[in-house]
């Protein structure tokens, strides 16, 4: 099998996952703490995903951290392939999110200057969110892109 970095069961795969996690729990953090983010769809979708991230990322690493432990080789071609599918659902997810809520915060901020009439909204949290949410989605898709590199 090929060396690649972010392979699972090797502490770059752990170090990617756990960037994920971190991410991923400070968008959702960020977001929460925004008041009047549940009135809007995209908002809510992008903990959703954000939340599905969390979860996805957190079981990968707690198995890195038990491959790295036992030593044991992850690299069998029935789990890369579900990791290389859950890797996909999760990043696509991730950039859909990230996207739906960057176009809200772009017209919030900028096009209809929503934010300067509405003084209640956090519009520098919801825009942190994104900024994490969209980070989260370039470490995913690193983490996609090498579960589909060590496949084929």
């Amino acid at each position: 099998m090929k060396k690649i970095i972010g392979s699972p069961g090797t502490m770059s795969g752990l170090i990617l996952r756990l960037g994920q996690c971190a991410t991923a729990a400070a968008s959702i953090g960020v977001m929460v703490s925004a008041y009047g983010f549940s009135n809007y769809t995209a908002f809510c979708f992008l903990v959703a995903s954000m939340g599905l991230q969390l979860i996805w990322s957190f079981g990968l690493a707690c198995l890195d951290v038990y491959a790295i432990r036992r030593k044991s080789d992850l690299r069998s071609p029935v789990l890369l392939s579900l990791f290389t599918v859950g890797d996909w659902v999760t990043a696509l997810l991730a950039l859909a999110a990230a996207s739906s809520s960057a176009g809200v915060t772009v017209l919030f901020t900028k096009d209809t200057e929503f934010c300067s009439q509405q003084p209640a909204l956090s519009c520098d949290r919801f825009q942190i969110s994104v900024g994490l949410s969209f980070f989260n989605w370039v470490l995913a898709a690193i983490s996609s892109h090498a579960m589909f590199w060590i496949l084929i």
